[in-house]
């Protein structure tokens, strides 16, 4: 029991009472502007890829995919 009361208040003085300092969230991720650059690079188009590949599993080998009309 005395380790779990120990763990509560060190938890307690570094999380809740920002003893080291600091803030609840970067300043970053609470910027608007932020999260607007971010979400337009993950929503960029054209998306980009190789060619699609079949793993075996056996040897961990990647294989290109083609398909009868890229011969």
């Amino acid at each position: 029991m005395g380790t779990i009361a120990i763990a509560y208040v060190c938890d307690n003085l570094i999380a809740d009472q920002k003893i080291f300092g600091g803030k609840y969230l970067l300043a970053s991720l609470n910027s608007v502007q932020w999260f607007y650059e971010t979400d337009k690079k993950f929503q960029a188009w054209p998306r980009t890829a190789g060619p699609p590949v079949v793993m075996n599993p056996i040897s961990r080998q990647n294989f290109i995919v083609k398909s009868s009309l890229d011969q």
